[in-house]
C-alpha cells in the first residue's frame, strides 16, 4: 500500500501540546496579585507587541489607561511586566521577555518569584543563553529567593535545557528533602533522562518510591519516556505497572498510554504497542502518530501505511509533528523508499515546510544514503534562516557517506554565513575525521572548539579520544581522557579500546581496573573492548580470566561478540582446537564474527583443514561475502594449491560476486590521498613510482625478501615480487617520504588486513628512512619505528 492512496486535503501545522518525543514542562503558577485568571492568559503576538510598545510609549506608567480589556488599570507594575513577559514566551519570542527583564533590573522594578520562573524559561527556550540563566541564578541568590520552589524547579528545567546537567544536579542536590515537591523530581529526573545519565535517573526513581512521593501524571510520563529510551523490554512492563497502580482512576489517559505505545514500540514490542492503542476509546493525533511511527521502527512499513490510511478514514488528520515523526523513523531505519512517500505526500498536501520538519527531512535523506537528496532540499532553503540545525543536519549526511572534503566544504560555508557551530557539529565533522583517519583535520577541529569556547559535553569529548586513538595519536587521546572533567561509561570504553586497537593490552587491563576503583559499572561493549585488547597484546591468560569475570562476577551475560573475542584471542595464540570447542559450547548460535575469527586464526597458523570448515560454515551464513572467499584463497595459496584458488576464483565470478578492492590512504597537509593497488592517476605519479623504485632497491640492500605467498595468482616470483610493490600502502607510504619533511611521522588508513610482506617490508622501512610509520589497517594500528612494529609480529 502507498501512502499515495491516502486522501489529499491540506492540514494544520500547528504544533500539539506534547508530542511522544518531547513532554510538557511543568508550568509555573501565576501570581496571586495577577487580576488574570489561567484562561485570560492568551493573547497573540502582535497583540503582545502593541501591548509592549504602549508600556514604553508611556515610558511604563501603569496608571495610563491601556485599550485591553484585560490589563486593568489598577493592576500592579509587577503583575503587568509578568504578564507580557509570559505573552511573549507563550509566543515563541523569548528573547524580548529577556530584554523587558533587563529594562526592570535596570529601573530597580519590583522582580518576585514569579517573574524570576517566566525569565528562566525564555533562557530554557534559548538553550545558548546559559551566561544569562547563569546571572539570573547568582540574582536569586542575592535577593534571597532561592527558598521558592518553583524557583528552584525553573532552575533546574532553564539548567537542564541549556545542557549543563551538573548545575542542574547542584540546585536540586542543595534543596532541603522536605521543600521538593513531585515537579522537582520529575524535572531532575527528565534530566537525567536528557543527558543518558540513565542510572541516575533511575535511581531517583527508586529513592521516590523510598520516600513514598506519589508521583504525578507529568512526572510518569518522563519516566515512561526514560525507559522508552533504555529500550528494555523487561523494565519496560515494570514501569507501566508502577503507572497503572499510581493512577488515581485506576485506568491510563490517552497522553500515558501513548507514552506507554510509544515506549513499547521503542522496546521493540509492537504486539503490546497496538493492544494498548486498539484500547483507546478517543485516540487523539498523537496516538495514532505513536503508532504509525512505532511500526516504522519495528520494520513493519506495510502495517505502518495501512494505519496511516485507516486515520484518514476516521477523519483524524496529520500534522506536522506527525509527519516529522514519520520522517525520523524513516531515517533511524534507514526506509529510503517510505521516507520519498512521506515528502512526497507532503508536497501534494500543501504542508507547510517548517524549518524543523524541512531540517528532518535533510537528516532522513543522509541517514538513507541519498546525499543527492538531502542537498536539493537543503539547497531549496532560504541561506539567510537556516540555522545550525539545519547546516548540522547536512554536515552529518556527508559525514554518513564518508564526504570529507564536501563536509568541510559546508562548514566553512557554515562559518561564512555568520552561524555559530555546536556541540552536534563538531561531533559529526570528528567522527568524519576518526573514520578517515585525517589527524591534521581532526586536530584543528579540536583548536577550533576550544578557541570558540564550544561546550565539550561528555559525547563531544568522547568523540575526541576516540578520533585521536582511530588517526593514530594515542597519545592525543590520552590527554582529552585525563583531562576530561567527567567521564561517563562510554568514554572509558572509547579509551580501552583505543588502547586495545594500538596494541597497549596492559595498559588497557590496567585502565579496566581503575575503571572498577570508580565505582562506574562496566558494561558489555566495555568487555568486548577488554578482550580485543587481550587478543591483540597476547594476553591468553588475562582474557581467559576477564572472561569467566565478566559472568561470574559482574553478571554480564556473553554476547555473540564477546565469543567472537575469546575465538580470537584462543585462535591468535595457535589454540585453534580449543577455538573450536568454545564454539560448539556456545549457548547461542555462531555468527560471521565467530567463524571469520576462526578462519583468520587458520590462515595465520595456516591449518587448512580446519580453515575449510570455517570458510564452509561463514559461506552458509553469508555466500555473496567476497571477504571470507578470499581469506580462503589466501590458504589455498599460502599452500600452493593452485586449482583450489582457481576453484574459488571460479565460483566467485559466477555468483557475480567482486572482490572489496584494497586501499590506502594518507593525510598530508589538510588533504586526504587515496591509492589502490597500482594506482597511476595521481598528479604525483612520477615521483611516486621513483620513490617505489627507491624503496625497493633499498630493501633488497637491507636483505629484505619479499613474502609472496599472499599473492592469489599462479605466476612466476619475478611477477609476483613486482605486484607486491604497487600495493597501495606502499604507494601511499611512498607519496608521504616524498611530501613530508625528514622525521615526520608518516599515517596511513588501509581498509582491509595489511599482508605479510609490506607489514615487514614497513618495519625495514621505518629503519631505512628514520620515520615513524602508523598504519591503521581493518584490525589493528601498527606502529613501525627502527625496523620493530608495536604488534610484535601478532596480528
Amino acid at each position: 500500500m502507498d501512502l499515495m492512496a491516502a486522501n489529499k486535503s491540506h492540514f494544520t501545522s500547528s504544533l500539539l501540546p506534547f508530542t511522544i518525543h518531547k513532554l510538557q514542562k511543568p508550568k509555573f503558577q501565576v501570581s496571586n496579585s495577577s487580576p488574570f485568571s489561567q484562561n485570560e492568559h492568551t493573547i497573540n503576538l502582535e497583540e503582545t507587541k502593541q501591548l509592549h510598545a504602549h508600556m514604553i510609549k508611556t515610558h511604563f506608567n501603569h496608571n495610563h489607561p491601556i485599550a485591553f480589556d484585560l490589563f486593568q488599570r489598577h493592576s500592579s507594575p509587577a503583575a503587568q511586566f509578568n504578564f507580557i513577559i509570559t505573552s511573549y514566551i507563550k509566543n515563541n519570542t523569548p528573547k524580548q521577555a529577556l530584554d523587558i527583564y533587563a529594562y526592570m533590573r535596570k529601573t530597580d522594578s519590583n522582580i518576585d518569584n514569579f517573574t524570576i520562573p517566566s525569565i528562566l524559561k525564555a533562557c530554557s527556550q534559548l538553550s545558548w543563553s546559559l551566561k544569562q540563566g547563569q546571572e539570573i541564578h547568582g540574582f536569586v541568590l542575592k535577593i534571597g529567593l532561592d527558598w521558592d520552589v518553583f524557583v528552584l524547579n525553573a532552575l533546574i528545567q532553564m539548567y537542564s535545557e541549556c545542557e549543563d546537567i551538573e548545575s542542574a544536579c547542584n540546585v536540586f542536590n542543595k534543596m532541603p528533602e522536605r521543600e521538593r515537591d513531585v515537579v522537582t523530581w520529575s524535572t531532575m529526573i527528565r534530566s537525567y533522562s536528557r543527558s543518558r545519565s540513565y542510572d541516575k535517573a533511575l535511581g531517583l526513581i527508586r529513592e521516590m518510591q523510598f520516600l513514598q512521593v506519589k508521583p504525578s501524571a507529568v512526572a510518569m510520563l518522563n519516566m515512561v519516556n526514560l525507559f522508552a529510551d533504555l529500550a528494555n523490554l523487561k523494565m519496560a512492563r515494570l514501569i507501566h505497572a508502577y503507572v497503572v497502580k499510581n493512577s488515581d482512576s485506576g485506568s491510563n489517559g490517552v497522553p500515558i498510554t501513548t507514552a506507554l505505545i510509544d515506549m513499547y514500540a521503542k522496546c521493540g514490542n509492537i504486539t503490546l504497542a497496538r493492544r494498548l492503542f486498539e484500547g483507546l476509546n478517543q485516540k487523539s493525533i498523537v496516538s495514532w502518530t505513536a503508532m504509525i511511527a512505532g511500526h516504522i521502527r519495528c520494520n513493519k512499513l506495510e502495517d505502518g501505511v495501512e494505519l496511516f490510511v485507516r486515520m484518514h478514514k476516521e477523519n483524524v488528520l496529520p500534522n506536522e509533528i506527525t509527519m516529522l515523526s514519520l520522517v525520523l523513523e524513516c531515517g533511524f531505519v534507514g526506509a529510503r523508499e517510505l521516507g520519498k512517500q512521506v515528502h512526497a505526500y507532503m508536497i501534494r498536501n500543501g504542508f507547510k515546510m517548517s524549518f524543523t520538519l524541512v531540517t528532518a527531512l535533510v537528516d532522513m535523506y543522509g541517514k538513507c544514503d541519498e546525499i543527492k537528496n538531502a542537498r536539493t532540499v537543503f539547497d531549496g532553503t532560504d541561506k539567510s534562516e537556516r540555522d545550525v540545525a539545519m547546516w548540522t543536519a547536512m554536515i552529518s549526511g556527508y559525514a554518513e557517506a564518508n564526504f570529507l572534503d564536501q563536509a568541510f566544504e559546508l562548514f566553512i560555508q557554515m562559518r561564512n554565513a555568520g552561524v555559530k557551530p555546536n556541540e552536534v557539529t563538531m561531533v559529526n565533522l570528528i567522527s568524519l575525521c576518526a573514520e578517515a583517519g585525517a589527524l591534521d583535520l581532526g586536530k584543528s577541529i579540536h583548536a577550533y572548539i576550544d578557541k570558540q569556547g564550544i561546550l565539550s559535553d561528555v559525547i563531544l569529548t568522547t568523540t575526541l579520544v576516540d578520533m585521536y586513538a582511530k588517526c593514530g595519536d594515542i597519545d592525543g587521546a590520552r590527554r582529552v581522557f585525563s583531562g576530561a572533567p567527567s567521564r561517563d561509561i562510554c568514554m572509558w570504553n572509547a579509551m580501552i579500546s583505543g588502547l586495545a586497537m594500538h596494541g597497549f593490552g596492559e595498559e588497557a587491563m590496567d585502565l579496566f581496573s581503575e575503571l572498577q576503583k570508580t565505582g562506574m559499572k562496566p558494561n558489555d561493549i566495555t568487555f568486548i573492548g577488554a578482550l580485543h585488547a587481550c587478543s591483540h597484546a597476547g594476553l591468553l591468560s588475562e582474557g581467559e580470566r576477564l572472561f569467566d569475570r565478566m559472568v561470574d562476577e559482574f553478571g554480564v551475560n556473553p554476547k555473540v561478540e564477546h565469543y567472537g573475542c575469546m575465538v580470537d584471542l584462543l585462535g591468535r595464540a595457535g589454540k585453534l582446537d580449543q577455538a573450536l570447542e568454545m564454539i560448539n559450547r556456545m549457548p547461542i548460535e555462531p555468527n560471521t564474527i565467530v567463524w571469520g575469527s576462526l578462519l583468520a586464526a587458520c590462515k595465520l597458523h595456516k591449518n587448512l583443514m580446519l580453515g575449510e570448515m570455517a570458510a564452509k560454515q561463514l559461506l552458509e551464513l553469508e555466500p555473496n561475502n567476497c571477504g571470507y572467499n578470499v581469506l580462503m584463497s589466501n590458504i589455498y595459496a599460502a599452500a600452493n594449491r593452485w586449482n583450489n584458488v582457481a576453484g574459488v576464483r571460479k565460483t566467485m565470478k559466477e555468483t557475480g560476486i567482486k572482490k572489496v578492492p584494497g586501499f590506502s590512504s594518507i593525510e598530508v597537509n589538510g588533504s586526504v590521498h587515496e591509492f589502490i593497488m597500482g594506482d597511476q592517476s595521481h598528479p604525483q605519479c612520477k615521483e611516486i613510482l621513483e620513490m617505489l623504485a627507491e624503496m625497493s632497491k633499498k630493501l633488497k640492500l637491507a636483505g629484505h625478501v619479499a613474502n609472496t605467498s599472499a599473492v592469489l595468482l599462479n605466476i612466476d616470483e619475478e611477477e609476483k615480487e613486482t605486484s607486491l610493490t604497487y600495493h597501495s600502502e606502499k604507494l601511499a607510504m611512498a607519496f608521504g617520504l616524498i611530501s613530508t619533511a625528514p622525521n615526520t611521522p608518516i599515517r596511513i588508513v588501509k581498509n582491509l588486513r595489511v599482508c605479510d610482506d609490506c607489514h615487514s617490508a614497513t618495519k625495514l622501512l621505518s629503519k631505512i628512512y628514520g620515520r615513524v610509520i602508523i598504519v591503521r589497517d581493518r584490525n589493528r594500528f601498527h606502529h613501525f619505528s627502527e625496523g620493530s612494529c608495536s604488534c610484535r609480529d601478532y596480528w
